[in-house]
């Protein structure tokens, strides 16, 4: 066999065990994608003629894995990955120039790059599928755990609401009847202590959509306006400054003016809790023909990861004993489901959190 012809083999051979070990990497479920890509990118160098020389790239969406130094002059051969017809990256095989020039990529080499290109396009979309199925799975548990509680904290509440009746109308009796001013003083800590054991009742009404309600067609813009101005002076003595952008089309949905109101209360409280002075919060409304989108993002210390499936728990917390109850979010939960809506939210410690709710029109 002539040298040429040994050559060529050679290459064939080369790039036949290029193709296996890619599908070698791509079967291995076990890898997160950027350790899969980057051990691609790392194979594929090697499978070019002047080896030495070649340096690979892969990038998909912001990402880039390189099997070395990306040279600083370069001849590359590139194809583009698709899925679903949307370019989402690219590979490139580059070689240092003038060393080399584009006819030392071999035909052979270009027709490897699709084949790999469509693999790598198949390993990309197999990560986004099994991301996104988690991600409702998780979402789907979330929802069940909170449709248990929300029974829970139904029959609780009404539970308690009698023996709780009882209390209060015995102690403003003992109150009307005493003639002892030490008698009377306890009387009125006990009304209190009912009143606000009441209040948290009330609240666990409202996360298990038990409240009843009173929509009406009502202006989101200056319903948040007047909420935002009663809470202006705790966010002033907070040194929180606090943005708002009202909806561009005035929209106007059948809501619960005194449930929203709630919600931007909870929902600010908790964001201004969550930062530091001289941090912004923003409060935006975004509206379509068929929804009502109220954002509320903070610059404040984020939420871990961890804690994040647990946050519209009723009585969960992060903040010490005595102060907060930890229905904040519940009820603002609540509040959502009961208008048919949704609420959403994204989080990165040290940078803020986000959240979203929509509310249909």
């Amino acid at each position: 066999m002539e040298a040429p012809q040994v050559d060529i083999l050679k290459e064939r051979i080369k790039e036949l065990s290029c193709l296996y070990d890619i599908s070698t990497l791509a079967s291995d479920y076990s890898n997160s994608l950027p350790k899969t890509l980057q051990a691609i990118a790392e194979r594929l160098a090697v499978a070019w003629r002047h080896s030495d020389d070649a340096i690979a790239e892969i990038k998909v969406d912001e990402n880039i894995y390189a099997s070395g130094k990306l040279p600083a002059k370069a001849v590359s051969s590139t194809q583009p990955i698709f899925i679903d017809d949307e370019i989402i990256g690219f590979i490139k095989v580059h070689y240092p120039s003038p060393k080399y020039v584009e006819s030392d990529f071999l035909p052979e080499e270009n027709q490897l790059l699709k084949k790999l290109t469509h693999e790598v396009s198949n390993i990309v979309e197999r990560h986004q599928r099994s991301e996104k199925e988690e991600l409702l799975k998780r979402s789907a548990e979330r929802s069940d755990r909170l449709s248990i509680l929300g029974e829970i904290t139904a029959g609780i509440a009404h539970e308690l609401n009698t023996p709780l009746g009882n209390i209060l109308g015995f102690s403003e009796l003992i109150s009307e009847k005493t003639k002892e001013n030490q008698v009377k003083l306890d009387a009125e800590k006990i009304t209190a202590s009912a009143m606000h054991a009441r209040e948290v009742v009330k609240k666990l009404m409202f996360f298990s959509c038990e409240m009843p309600q009173q929509r009406e067609p009502t202006p989101i813009n200056p319903l948040v306006e007047d909420a935002i101005k009663l809470l202006q002076p705790s966010l002033d003595s907070a040194g929180i400054n606090l943005v708002f952008t009202p909806d561009s089309n005035n929209a106007c949905g059948r809501l619960d003016p005194i449930q929203i109101t709630q919600i931007i209360f909870n929902m600010v409280i908790n964001a201004s809790h969550a930062s530091k002075p001289g941090s912004t919060i923003s409060v935006s409304i975004l509206s379509t023909d068929k929804k009502l989108n109220l954002i509320i993002a903070d610059e404040g210390y984020g939420i871990p990861e961890e804690l994040q499936s647990k946050i519209f728990e009723p009585f969960f917390t992060t903040k010490d004993v005595g102060e907060g109850s930890g229905l904040g979010l519940s009820v603002v939960h609540g509040i959502v489901k009961s208008h048919g809506g949704s609420i959403r939210f994204s989080s990165e410690q040290g940078k803020g959190t986000t959240f979203n709710v929509s509310l249909p029109i």
